[in-house]
């Protein structure tokens, strides 16, 4: 399937992008997302009281925001527990925020059945080996160049950003370019709802 392009800045954001890649990304309805090493950078920030720390980007915020403007279901999935995570998650209005989860797959499978969502219009970000079977398991999987050899091997599509540096913008635009969506957000005088970060 060929991407329709609605504005010049879409064939520009897909131009190095494996064509399968843009095939699978046409399809996408669900996209879920890993948090540490992925919409962070992995750091894990202490304090006498415990996890005091966590540093998101504000381009993944937008893109993750402009993902659901455009219809596409966002979730958050991580095996730890944050309240920072919570508070991220409710800033950027998303519903789907998975704390302690220790199979990916499962819980990946249950939303996507509950959404109504086929397996290759699932799309799944991750960077270690319990993002694995997840990424097995969706229709676009996606990784980070951090990951460990044996993860990003497991990936249809590997960004050029870092966790916690853009890589979620990155794969967020590939999605709504593929889709001819990416357009929409470059018309004068358009906004998204809320906090954009």
């Amino acid at each position: 399937m060929k991407a329709l392009f609605t504005h010049p800045a879409e064939a520009l954001v897909l131009a190095r992008i494996p064509a399968d890649v843009v095939a699978r990304a046409q399809k996408i309805r669900l996209m879920v997302f890993d948090v540490d090493g992925v919409l962070t950078d992995g750091s894990l920030w202490y304090g006498e009281q415990g996890e005091s720390l966590k540093r998101f980007h504000v381009l993944d915020g937008h893109g993750l925001k402009m993902l659901t403007a455009s219809g596409i279901i966002v979730a958050l999935m991580t095996a730890r527990d944050s309240v920072i995570l919570a508070r991220r998650g409710a800033e950027l209005g998303l519903a789907h925020v998975y704390q302690g989860v220790r199979d990916k797959a499962a819980t990946l499978t249950k939303l996507a059945s509950d959404e109504g969502v086929a397996p290759d219009a699932v799309g799944y970000m991750g960077d270690d080996l319990i993002d694995l079977a997840a990424m097995q398991r969706a229709g676009l999987a996606v990784s980070v160049p951090s990951a460990p050899a044996y993860v990003a091997q497991g990936a249809h599509w590997v960004t050029t950003a870092q966790g916690g540096q853009g890589a979620v913008r990155e794969c967020c635009d590939v999605m709504l370019a593929a889709q001819g969506k990416l357009g929409s957000f470059l018309q004068p005088g358009v906004s998204l709802p809320g906090a954009v970060q």
